[in-house]
């Protein structure tokens, strides 16, 4: 389909705080952090028309960056073969399908609440940081142990967070993109100094071991990220879109209790809007696609990274890729593969990354992150 057939719903994530938008001001495009915004240019800025570097483009007055990451990932792992013999699939099938060689399970009364706590408590410890001092915590998933409470409150509870606001986020896979847009609004608004997002999946529990479509694709697992005034790098624009007329494309019914996915229709989406989201954030930093060193997306199949890589010209190596020991894991595949990307040497101080997710929903977005110290 052309790039922009699809209907969509796009909203504006982490726009400078000050201020409401101005008459005249764009509402469908995302007016973001690190973005021009409409309005008359400040003193000294730009003639209009002239390009905007990332390091020129106007910044809320407190920005927020990445201090701190933590995982957790469950003990148990299943390999391609416990779930290919079964459905009669032959040896290699799997990985040459999706890139993925093995996934982790949660065992017996172990549940989302317990991996996002364990992941929170990493990613405070990896930012020096006490749970005292968090001021909000966002926990996104799409498989809560309950229909209610959702984990956010029993998170920060379990952390010693007494003092922090605890809202649960439901973007699907785009979740991680989700949270952020919201902790990094909260940073430049003043309403936070320290944010702790936290995306975590027990998807075993939804797996139809039937389906060759979806066996072999999901994962358990959390990643935690922890968000702070004035650090040394910084969030740039955050861009959210939807489609709601997609919804059927994934889903799991009350009804079914198990994920459903319309296998085709989800890949060809999946590669077309990453790949125009990524676009159009990379064009709201002022950047261009050889500015950015590296590209983190949702780890849902080997085969979308590498089409996404294709349709943007890059080299297979500047997108990273670490599905193959953790599966699709939703939500918590960002924050996992940052965290597997630095532990590779792969993240170092000054380097600009994009972030990149879609879910159902359908739900999608795209950030440009700078890498502090």
């Amino acid at each position: 389909m052309p790039p922009d057939a699809s209907p969509r719903t796009t909203a504006a994530a982490t726009a400078p705080a000050t201020g409401a938008p101005t008459a005249g001001a764009p509402t469908a495009a995302a007016a973001t952090a690190g973005a021009p915004t409409a309005g008359a240019p400040t003193a000294g800025a730009p003639a209009a028309g002239a390009a905007l570097t990332f390091e020129e483009a106007p910044r809320p007055a407190r920005t927020a960056g990445i201090v701190g990451l933590g995982t957790a990932l469950p003990e148990r792992r299943i390999a391609n073969s416990e779930i290919a013999g079964p459905l009669g699939l032959a040896d290699g099938w799997i990985e040459r399908r999706t890139g993925i060689s093995e996934r982790r399970w949660v065992s017996e009364g172990e549940g989302v609440a317990d991996l996002a706590t364990r992941a929170a408590r990493s990613a405070l410890q990896d930012a020096g940081l006490d749970a005292a001092e968090v001021d909000l915590v966002l926990v996104a998933t799409l498989a809560p142990d309950d229909i209610t409470p959702g984990p956010a409150p029993l998170v920060a509870h379990a952390i010693g967070a007494t003092h922090a606001a605890a809202i649960d986020v439901g973007a699907a896979c785009t979740g991680t993109i989700a949270a952020l847009a919201l902790g990094t609004a909260w940073i430049e608004s003043g309403r936070a100094s320290n944010v702790l997002i936290v995306a975590a999946e027990v998807l075993s529990r939804f797996t139809d071991l039937e389906d060759r479509r979806t066996a072999a694709l999901f994962g358990d697992g959390a990643g935690a990220i922890v968000l702070t005034a004035g650090a040394t790098g910084s969030i740039g624009p955050i861009l959210l879109d939807s489609d709601g007329g997609a919804a059927n494309t994934i889903r799991a019914t009350r009804a079914a209790g198990v994920l459903e996915m319309e296998g085709h229709e989800t890949f060809l989406r999946a590669v077309q809007e990453l790949h125009l989201s990524t676009r159009k954030v990379v064009e709201l930093a002022g950047l261009q696609l050889n500015d950015i060193d590296l590209f983190v997306y949702h780890q849902a199949n080997g085969r979308i990274l590498g089409a996404v890589a294709d349709r943007l010209g890059l080299a297979r190596s500047r997108v990273f890729d670490c599905i193959a020991s953790i599966g699709n894991t939703s939500a918590a595949s960002i924050p996992l593969a940052l965290a597997e990307a630095r532990r590779a040497g792969a993240l170092t101080p000054g380097m600009k990354i994009v972030l990149g997710a879609i879910g159902a929903g359908l739900t999608w977005g795209a950030a440009v992150v700078e890498w502090g110290e």
